[in-house]
């Protein structure tokens, strides 16, 4: 049974370690090196290693892991609380030791290589959207100083094009040669993305677990690869409504007095998958995808007497959990028996 305890606080040249015994006297408190550190974990007797869960620690949890160490990781606005007076390297070691010996505290699941592979594809994506969101803007801008105003959102491209190219454009033709090279810059960006987005799509071709959350409505490749890359194991979560609370998909509780009052979904959790989910529940909703709505469902009353958008986050919280039920019993997706059906 391992009868240490080492916080360690991670930093890229400067780790600074506080050990201490499981009942909380302190043992020994060092700063090391990046070198010093791995040869002191590689010659101390296993233990369990505490980190916050920030940029490198799966790698480190994954590395101490080898060497025979028990390492937990811990969300970093769990040890703030444990931190005393001032703040420094050596205060927040010893605070997430604290924190990691209260009974009730609840840690992060490290990740694998294969997560964070696929975590820097999906950023990878994202930046390029963001990029030429960005690019866009700034073309739709230049030309409203002409007098052009164009709705926004990459569709409306081609109007932009006709504008700066039109043989009769009002525009200056320095100003149509910084719109032109605008415009090759998004075209650019577009078809990197379009080969990403490729790339995601036979990623999540290729896993059991990706081509059975796209069997449910409003679940596609780039929120298989997201539930692949951002959540852990679905066994870490005991119901469907944890999950759905661990991805910010449930009211904030401002509860007092025995009186329950809930107010609007909290936002807390993973942000990335939250959004997906509710685009898929959005998508669900709209002139097409209402289509297949059962008349008399539960989706189908709760349409007409609330906001769109509100009845989407209600379905992606429906949707959370039924994804967490879907992993947990490794099934596909199966429509809802309406009550009183055969």
């Amino acid at each position: 049974m391992k009868d240490t305890m080492i916080g360690v606080d991670l930093a890229k040249h400067v780790f600074q370690l506080h050990g201490a015994s499981m009942t909380g006297e302190v043992r020994f408190r060092k700063k090391l090196s990046r070198p010093q550190f791995m040869r002191f974990m590689a010659e101390h007797p296993a233990a369990v290693v505490v980190m916050e869960a920030c940029g490198g620690a799966s790698y480190w949890a994954r590395e101490l892991g080898k060497m025979g160490h028990d390492v937990r990781l811990i969300a970093p606005q769990y040890v703030k609380p444990f931190v005393k007076r001032q703040k420094n390297d050596a205060a927040d070691a010893e605070a997430i030791v604290v924190a990691a010996q209260r009974p009730e505290m609840r840690f992060v699941p490290p990740k694998t290589e294969e997560q964070q592979a696929r975590a820097v594809l999906f950023r990878a994506r994202e930046r390029l959207v963001h990029q030429r969101t960005e690019l866009t803007n700034a073309l739709r801008a230049m030309i409203y100083e002409y007098g052009h105003v164009v709705p926004q959102g990459p569709v409306h491209a081609k109007r932009i094009v006709e504008i700066i190219e039109a043989p009769n454009s009002d525009l200056p033709e320095l100003v149509r040669e910084e719109g032109r090279d605008l415009l090759e810059q998004i075209a650019e960006k577009t078809a990197r993305i379009d080969a990403k987005t490729r790339k995601i799509a036979a990623l999540a071709a290729q896993t059991t677990a990706a081509r059975r959350l796209q069997t449910m409505p409003g679940v596609g490749p780039m929120t298989a690869l997201a539930i692949e890359a951002f959540a852990p194991a679905m066994g870490t979560f005991k119901c469907g409504r944890d999950f759905a609370a661990w991805l910010g998909l449930v009211p904030r509780q401002m509860s007092s007095g025995g009186k329950e009052r809930l107010g609007r979904i909290s936002k807390a959790g993973q942000s990335d998958i939250r959004r997906l989910l509710i685009i898929g529940a959005m998508s669900r909703l709209n002139w097409m995808g209402a289509r297949s709505i059962r008349e008399g469902s539960w989706l189908a009353r709760l349409r007409e007497r609330k906001p769109k958008m509100l009845v989407a986050i209600a379905l992606a919280n429906k949707m959370a959990r039924a994804i967490w039920a879907m992993l947990t019993k490794q099934e596909d997706y199966r429509d809802p028996v309406p009550a009183g059906a055969a």
